[in-house]
């Protein structure tokens, strides 16, 4: 096992932007950007005796700073907060005090606001090198930031395990009542050479998902997934249900005891024969076939059009802190925000 941290040059907003590479015996590696905390690379040997990359993005930090990349903003790898997904109209209300966000997908907030945490550069607070990996990285996010109330402070490691297992696990903590949802972005392609996922086979641990209103937005009720096209309680094809133009931009409710770290989904890719198991603790888990991805220069000069990554993204329900039902995603002082992500890659054959 090793641990480098690679110097890239850039400076935003005083600070250095700093890659961190994870590496197991295996030759498994995971590079992260300090910026956003972006997972970069994550690269493992497939079926084929390949080193192959599982997840989409730039081969440098200058590809995630391109205006044309912003311009149509995927997030790509990125850990998404204050609040992961959409607060509807923007707005909540905490101890009776209502609190208005920026409007930034269409009358809601999404994944935090205009800049959310996916574009701070957080701090290298510690470095573990030995027989796993791991490095832990912090972001103060001041009172009002976004116009979220309190000083709220997010420890996020990432650790890389000898099974070739990635472990996220958040700690946050605030001085003032305030919502949090954070999740980790990363868009995934089992395949060898990339390309559509409509063929990758996928199973979500789920018996519903939530609906929502025309602008993704969810209302608070839920919906059996029992012979609708969000079926994946058994293992399929992405693509065997799905309306084409659409895809799936659905968040599933796990069927799981919430706080217990469990299987979320299991996804199979048959040509390189690699299974990727996402566990969480987290009660829900947000599926995005990237309808709407759009990107140039990708890595080794890819463009990555629609529906070419999936992405699972864990977290509490979306809109949960206006809908009472929901676990709660208020944090006040007294309390300890947690949460544990797993992506563990295997061999199918």
């Amino acid at each position: 096992m090793s641990v480098q941290q690679i110097p890239t040059g850039k400076i935003i907003d005083g600070e250095e932007v700093i890659a961190i590479e994870l590496t197991n015996s295996k030759g498994t590696y995971v590079k992260i950007f300090n910026y956003g905390a972006i997972i970069s690379k994550f690269v493992v040997k497939n079926a084929n005796g390949e080193m192959q990359d599982i997840v989409l993005g730039f081969d440098d930090i200058e590809g995630y700073l391109d205006p044309a990349y912003l311009a149509n903003y995927p997030y790509f790898g990125a850990v998404v907060g204050r609040y992961a997904n959409r607060i509807k109209n923007g707005r909540f209300t905490i101890d009776g005090e209502t609190y208005q966000l920026a409007q930034n997908a269409g009358t809601d907030t999404l994944h935090g606001g205009i800049t959310g945490f996916d574009k701070k550069v957080w701090d290298v607070i510690d470095i573990v090198d030995g027989p796993q990996s791991a490095v832990t990285l912090q972001y103060e996010s001041p009172d009002g930031e976004e116009n979220f109330p309190g000083n709220l402070i997010v420890d996020l490691t990432f650790e890389l395990t000898e099974n070739d297992e990635l472990i996220l696990s958040f700690e946050a903590e605030t001085d003032q009542a305030t919502a949090i949802n954070l999740t980790h972005h990363g868009y995934f392609n089992l395949a060898p050479k990339g390309g559509n996922i409509k063929n990758h086979k996928l199973q979500i641990f789920s018996s519903n998902y939530l609906e929502q209103d025309d602008n993704y937005s969810v209302t608070g009720k839920l919906i059996p997934v029992k012979d609708t096209a969000h079926d994946f309680t058994q293992l399929k094809e992405i693509g065997r249900d799905w309306n084409e133009d659409e895809g799936y931009d659905q968040t599933f409710v796990l069927d799981k005891i919430y706080g217990d770290l469990s299987l979320a989904s299991k996804t199979i890719e048959d040509e390189s024969g690699l299974t990727l198991n996402v566990y969480t603790t987290e009660p829900v888990a947000h599926l995005y076939t990237a309808k709407y991805l759009d990107v140039k220069n990708g890595k080794e000069g890819r463009d990555y059009e629609s529906y070419s990554a999936f992405c699972v993204e864990t977290q509490h329900h979306p809109n949960g802190i206006n809908i009472p039902e929901f676990p709660s995603t208020v944090l006040r002082p007294e309390d300890l925000y947690t949460q544990t992500t797993v992506y563990k890659v295997s061999l199918n054959r």
